[in-house]
C-alpha cells in the first residue's frame, strides 16, 4: 500500500490504519447484535439525562428548604411522578440521581477490572508460588459473599462515594482475575511469546506489548458486564444506608422511601421509579456486555 505521494505509509500509519478498521469491523459486528443496540441506546438516554441533569432540573432539586411540593403529593401534571416526604420532586431526583448511581457504578467496575487484570496477567505470566498464592486469595474472594464483603467494609469505612467504589472494586475483581487468567496462559504459549522471549524481551515487555493487547477484548467485555452489577451493588449499599448521605442516588431515594413508610402506606411513586431506573440501566449495560462479549468471542476463541 502506497500513499498519494508514492511513499510506503509508516509503521505509525498502519498501526492507526488497523485501529481504524478493527473499529469499523467491531461496529458492524456489533449492530448485527439487535439486544445489544437496545442497551446502548437505553444507555445513551440516561447518560445525557446524567450529563445534562443540571439544565432540566437544577442543581436545587435535592434542596429540602426550598421544596416546590407538598410532601407524598401522588403524580399529578405539576408533578409527573409525585413529590418524597419533604416535597421534592421525584422526576427530578430520579434524574440528578443518576448522576452519582452511574458515576459509582462506572469507577467501581474500573477499579474492579483494574485489579483483575492487574492479578490476572502476572499470576499467568509468572506462575510459580506467586500465581499460587494469588490464586488463593482469589479463590477466597470468590467463595465470601460478595455483598457481605462490601457492606463490611462501608461499615468500618467513613461513608463517602470514595467508600461506596472502594467497597464495591475491591470485593469483585476475582471473577476477572480469573478470566484474564486463563486467556493470558493460552497467549503464552503462543509461538510469538517465544520469539520475543528469545530475543530478550524482559517481563514488563512481554505482558504489556504482548499480552495485555490479547486480553484486552475480555477484560472490555467483563467491564460492561461488571458495571450493572456495581450499580446494583450501590443502589443495595445506599438502601441499607451506607451510602453517602449528603448526594441523591437511585438506592438512596429507595431508602428514603422506606424510612417515610411508604411501602405500608402505600406510596407506591416514591419506589416505584428509582426501582424502574436501576433495572433498566443494569439491564442496558447487561444487553451491551453481552452483544460485546459476542463479537469478540471469535477473536477470544471462546466458543458457545
Amino acid at each position: 500500500m502506497t500513499t498519494s505521494t508514492g511513499t510506503a505509509p509508516g509503521p505509525r500509519a498502519l498501526a492507526r490504519q488497523r485501529r481504524r478498521a478493527s473499529v469499523a469491523r467491531f461496529w458492524r459486528q456489533y449492530r448485527s447484535e439487535r439486544a445489544g443496540l437496545y442497551g446502548l441506546t437505553a444507555l445513551s438516554l440516561c447518560a445525557l439525562l446524567a450529563l445534562f441533569a443540571p439544565l432540566f432540573v437544577g442543581s436545587d432539586v435535592s434542596s429540602v428548604t426550598d421544596a416546590p411540593g407538598r410532601p407524598m403529593q401522588s403524580p399529578s401534571a405539576e408533578f409527573p411522578l409525585g413529590t418524597d416526604q419533604f416535597g421534592r420532586d421525584l422526576l427530578g431526583l430520579v434524574i440528578w440521581g443518576s448522576r452519582v448511581s452511574l458515576l459509582v457504578g462506572l469507577l467501581a467496575a474500573v477499579l474492579s477490572v483494574a485489579i483483575g487484570t492487574l492479578i490476572g496477567v502476572t499470576a499467568g505470566h509468572f506462575k510459580g508460588w506467586y500465581a499460587t498464592v494469588m490464586m488463593r486469595i482469589t479463590d477466597w474472594f470468590l467463595v465470601m459473599p460478595t455483598l457481605v464483603l462490601a457492606i463490611a467494609l462501608a461499615t468500618v469505612m467513613s461513608r463517602s462515594l470514595t467508600t461506596t467504589v472502594v467497597a464495591i472494586g475491591v470485593t469483585t475483581w476475582p471473577t476477572t482475575a480469573r478470566l484474564v487468567r486463563a486467556q493470558t496462559l493460552a497467549v503464552e504459549t503462543r509461538p510469538y511469546i517465544e520469539r520475543a522471549q528469545a530475543l530478550g524481551g524482559g517481563h514488563w515487555h512481554i505482558m504489556s506489548r504482548h499480552v495485555l493487547p490479547n486480553v484486552m477484548p475480555l477484560v472490555l467485555a467483563q467491564t460492561t458486564l461488571i458495571i450493572s452489577s456495581a450499580i446494583l451493588a450501590e443502589a443495595t449499599l445506599a438502601f441499607l444506608g451506607l451510602g453517602d448521605p449528603t448526594v441523591v442516588s437511585w438506592g438512596g431515594l429507595l431508602q428514603d422511601a422506606r424510612e417515610a413508610g411508604a411501602v405500608s402506606a402505600g406510596d407506591w411513586w416514591y419506589l416505584v421509579p428509582p426501582g424502574i431506573a436501576i433495572a433498566v440501566v443494569a439491564l442496558a449495560f447487561t444487553l451491551c456486555g453481552r452483544a460485546v462479549e459476542s463479537v469478540l468471542n471469535p477473536r477470544l476463541g471462546v466458543s458457545r
